[in-house]
């Protein structure tokens, strides 16, 4: 089985670009974006309508194309968490984490004995079909998930170094338009510099416990801007994002000028 090079770059400190994928259901979209020369692709289950059955091809073709799969449940809950570890699902985003116990709870979800509590299944596609010996299929899967918990509330702040803290979590991110909807600076002149100060503050509680940083954003700029404040797992704009900005610029292009078609 092919190592996790999402888990290994991010180990390494390197920079990984990737998008979020909410709407292109057909697994083939991963070869495409493979393609254009991204490192990974999030698909949203959150806030998404793909399905458990959608999410595991996706996860097949991933593999088979050694093209890092990222997934963000629901919840965090160990349902959501089991289910997509035995489908094949390497990287998980955990949306709203608000508490060290919670990522405790998280962390212990996602691994086996003895660094956590992950239920055991025999084989299936988490092991590409194959019957393992106990001990090494637990030590590999152990050493291969790789896993983000997302800070999207006050209260998550408030306790920010204790969840930084927590062994087994890999890297911190924020859910920037749920952090600010709960910090009351959503749609404000506020926004941009509160979210930069949470950001700045993520930032130096990964660094100081040993984590790597995740962030989104959806211009080249701000690429670079989240990169400069160092994050290393970067997610930029989504399928159904980038599509319609690029149909819109050229529809106005088209539409733009004496000749232009109506």
């Amino acid at each position: 089985m092919n190592e996790n090079g999402y888990r290994t770059r991010a180990e390494r400190g390197e920079v990984q670009i990737g998008t979020w994928v909410t709407m292109i259901r057909t697994p083939a979209v991963l070869t495409l974006l493979r393609a254009a020369g991204l490192d990974f692709v999030r698909v949203d289950m959150e806030h998404s309508p793909f399905s458990m059955e959608t999410v595991a091809d996706m996860a097949t073709l991933a593999r088979a194309l050694d093209f890092p799969l990222v997934v963000r449940p629901p919840e965090g809950n160990r349902e959501w968490i089991t289910r997509l570890l035995d489908a094949g699902v390497w990287n998980l985003h955990i949306p709203q984490v608000d508490t060290p116990e919670q990522a405790a709870e998280v962390a212990a979800c996602c691994r086996y004995a003895p660094l956590g509590a992950r239920g055991m299944y025999g084989f299936g596609p988490h092991t590409e079909y194959r019957t393992l010996p106990p001990a090494e299929h637990m030590a590999a899967a152990n050493a291969r998930v790789h896993v983000t918990i997302m800070l999207e509330t006050k209260a998550a702040f408030e306790r920010l170094d204790e969840i930084a803290s927590v062994p087994g979590i890999d890297a911190l991110t924020i859910g920037p338009t749920d952090l600010a909807q709960d910090l009351g600076v959503l749609g404000t002149h506020a926004q941009r510099e509160v979210l930069d100060e949470h950001r700045r503050r993520l930032v130096a509680a990964a660094r100081k416990h040993g984590k790597a940083v995740a962030m989104l954003t959806d211009s080249v700029e701000g690429v670079r801007q989240m990169i400069a404040a160092g994050a290393t797992i970067i997610n930029y704009g989504s399928d159904a994002g980038v599509l319609r900005s690029a149909y819109a610029s050229v529809v106005e292009e088209i539409r733009r000028g004496p000749s232009a078609v109506r």
